[in-house]
């Protein structure tokens, strides 16, 4: 019998479940409670959540199922799936693509997080109460432009998803994705009732689910188009990697339906505890991004147990953001124990600190730094604008092409047919979408982010 592992033993995930909480807590992140939220409220509510949940249908999941394809045939990571998949050829190029976005994202993406933990600290000690808007805008603005404090919270992030995936993948990452998973559900549904039950939040929940579309613009699509590529963490490796390490046995298109839903009913939860509260105080549902660390803030001193309720939604940021970033960092590790034959220990170490590094430099582009631009943009800015525009676009570019042109009918068919029954009509669907919708509307996303529309 064929081994179900390389000829280098690999650490597998132990069951379906650790699966299905490992990958979607990779795609359940800060862009979840943080980013959808606010565009949300952007471009008009409903409209463009309804937008957005045609767009995961449509793209994510195709591309979501590509990635975990492309990760079990090859048992490898991001850069030697392509390696393997398509030996002595360019394609390998789109691996490197994979684990540049990582080492990006999880940059400045740790800054913010950081941001999270000592909003943590905050609403334990009460530092809200009596603040009006204007002085909590001046209290984030003061913290972010801080030369220590933001790098200490950030390192302290780092350290809590090094010590999750220095263990392994079964022992770490699918073990505490159990855990996490959970706390994180439980942490938002009580949220929402907190948020639904407060006088006139009913007009928060008919913002987000009565949809307006004289609200929504072309921009509106175009950000709902990128972010639901950008909520499922497609296109940095992630599910790749992931995907390496499900078994033969597990129905990889289910597995795909299942972290879609459990991503997109996270976002929505998070809508639902978010615009009912922000409603009932008045306050404009359009304000930004700092409607989590500004806005928010002042919604809770308002709100009756206001400061349960505080500690509990930046516990929720927090671990949200965890589940992600052990994904993030976990493409990373695997590139150095495979390609550069590093043991998982020092290869963790080894990423933590190289990313840390840049990270801090992240932090300190806010505040001592921020005269320092490229292009216009500070170095946190730019990273992000580099990844999300640029490196997450064109990686699910290639991975769409690659699954509907270069490996083709035949070899989607053997993939998918481990594990499970799938229809010709179903197959052919997804032929038909990676191999032209899927590429057209990433490139679509791909032009608008570099100023073509």
């Amino acid at each position: 019998m064929k081994s179900d592992k390389s000829p280098q033993v690999r650490d597998v995930f132990s069951s379906k479940m650790g699966v299905i909480a490992a990958a979607a807590g990779s795609a359940v992140g800060l862009g979840n409670i943080w980013k959808f939220p606010y565009i949300t409220g952007v471009y008009g509510g409903a409209a463009f959540l309804f937008v957005y949940l045609g767009f995961i249908a449509l793209i994510g999941l195709p591309i979501m199922l590509s990635e975990f394809m492309i990760g079990r045939k090859s048992r490898s990571n991001v850069f030697g799936a392509f390696k393997n998949l398509a030996p002595n050829s360019p394609w390998r190029l789109v691996g490197i693509l994979g684990v540049a976005a990582a080492i990006m994202i999880f940059s400045f993406y740790g800054v913010v997080a950081g941001w999270s933990i000592d909003y943590i600290v905050k609403s334990v000690t009460d530092s809200f109460a009596t603040k009006s808007p204007d002085e909590l805008g001046s209290m984030f603005t003061h913290f972010i432009e801080n030369p220590w404090l933001p790098i200490f919270y950030q390192l302290l992030f780092m350290v809590m998803t090094m010590a999750i995936v220095i263990i392994g993948v079964k022992d770490g990452i699918e073990k505490y994705a159990k855990i996490l998973m959970p706390i994180l559900v439980l942490i938002i549904i009580v949220l929402d009732i907190r948020s639904v039950t407060l006088e006139g939040a009913s007009e928060g929940l008919n913002f987000l689910f009565r949809p307006d579309f004289s609200k929504l613009t072309a921009d509106g699509v175009l950000s709902a188009l990128g972010h639901a590529f950008f909520s499922l963490s497609l296109g940095m490796g992630t599910l790749i990697t992931y995907g390496s390490y499900i078994g033969n046995n597990n129905n990889l298109a289910k597995t795909a339906l299942q972290v879609t839903i459990a991503d997109t009913l996270i976002a929505i939860l998070a809508g639902i505890a978010i615009f009912p509260a922000v409603f009932a105080f008045g306050i404009e549902p359009s304000s930004g991004p700092g409607l989590v660390f500004i806005t928010l803030p002042n919604v809770f001193q308002q709100m009756p147990g206001g400061f349960f309720f505080s500690i509990l939604f930046f516990i929720l940021l927090t671990v949200a953001a965890l589940t992600s970033s052990i994904s993030i960092l976990e493409v990373v590790v695997a590139y150095f124990g495979e390609e550069l034959k590093i043991k998982r220990k020092p290869a963790t170490i080894l990423a933590t600190v190289m990313i840390a590094i840049v990270g801090v430099f992240c932090s300190l582009s806010m505040g001592l730094l921020k005269e320092y631009t490229l292009f216009g943009l500070n170095l946190f800015d730019l990273l992000d604008w580099i990844s999300a525009n640029m490196l997450l676009p064109l990686g699910g570019l290639f991975i769409s092409l690659f699954i509907g042109w270069f490996w083709g009918r035949k070899k989607v068919e053997e993939e998918l047919a481990k594990g499970a029954k799938l229809t010709h009509a179903l197959i052919s669907t997804l032929i038909f979408v990676l191999k032209f919708i899927a590429p057209a509307a990433i490139a679509i996303v791909f032009l608008n982010g570099l100023g073509f529309f």
